[in-house]
């Protein structure tokens, strides 16, 4: 099983428990998928695509990379760019964010239709998000549909989290105009219903589960925070109530972890509802720790 996936990994600051100190790190959303399933599945390669700078900090995140036995082939230099950077804020276990992404050298990643093209060849699974998109200037964003269109059309399973940040667009209906590209190009989707409400005016999960299945996905997932998970698949729906969750540490990657369990368990050829089970089990672990990337030594 060959797993790609494509995006934006940053230079992360987690605080700590004593004030003013922080953890540097390195995550970003469809990294820490990768990151987990890594460790899911060290029998698998896992592969990330993004664009890192040519400076110190951009070679300690490529080493970081590759001691986390995550393929970095497909990774470009772009010398006049460097590592975007994020911070953590924690209030009740909930997260906000300060970001210096400007100079990302990811916001790159995808000019060259080539280099896409020879990354996703003979991929199993190519996954994105909806950062993935936001963040690409100029032709990238087309360059990168055009090519998940080839690769889908050679028989690779495109996933995709929409994972909303309007932040990150130049507006409301930019974003909700390219999500609705990408989910016509998926044949997996994994929208959480909090965002999917407040931007495309979905009434209930079941809304947003049915106007996924609508634009195209074969399979949809309805994450829905501590809430019932609703899915689609082949024409079946249903719902799994996860178990109450622990107190919450830090909520960053609640989905990113979610999502790599639950297509570590659906690859690996279990159903819906137990691959579902496995993506809040690992969700609930990760987001009782600090940070997005946790030790999962002892699972």
């Amino acid at each position: 099983m060959r797993i790609v996936s494509v995006g934006e990994c940053m230079a992360e600051l987690a605080p700590l428990d004593a004030p003013g100190t922080y953890r540097l790190g390195y995550a970003g959303d469809t990294f820490n998928t990768a990151w987990y399933l890594a460790r899911l599945r060290p029998e698998w390669q896992v592969d990330y695509v993004t664009a890192l700078g040519a400076d110190a900090m951009s070679d300690k995140l490529l080493t970081f990379l590759r001691d986390s036995r995550i393929g970095a082939e497909h990774v470009v230099r772009d010398p006049e760019r460097t590592v975007g950077l994020y911070l953590i804020s924690l209030k009740d276990g909930e997260r906000s964010f300060s970001y210096w992404r400007g100079q990302s050298a990811a916001r790159r990643l995808a000019e060259d239709p080539s280099r896409l093209d020879a990354a996703f060849a003979r991929a199993d699974l190519v996954y994105l998000s909806g950062i993935t998109l936001a963040i690409l200037e100029g032709e990238g964003r087309a360059h990168l549909m055009e090519a998940l269109r080839r690769v889908r059309g050679a028989g690779t399973t495109v996933v995709f989290d929409p994972n909303l940040r309007p932040g990150l667009w130049p507006g409301t209906d930019a974003m909700c105009e390219a999500v609705t590209e990408a989910a016509a190009l998926c044949d997996i989707a994994l929208p959480s219903h909090d965002d999917e409400a407040r931007y495309f005016g979905d009434s209930d999960p079941e809304a947003t589960r049915d106007r996924y299945l609508g634009q195209g996905a074969g399979t949809v997932v309805v994450k829905n925070g501590g809430g019932p998970v609703l899915h689609a698949d082949g024409g079946k729906t249903g719902r799994v109530t996860p178990e109450a969750l622990p107190r919450v540490v830090d909520s960053t990657a609640a989905g990113d972890s979610f999502n790599a369990a639950y297509l570590s368990a659906r690859l690996g050829g279990q159903d819906e509802a137990a691959a579902i089970a496995a993506g809040c089990a690992l969700a609930a672990r990760v987001i009782s720790e600090r940070g997005a990337l946790v030790d999962l030594k002892d699972l």
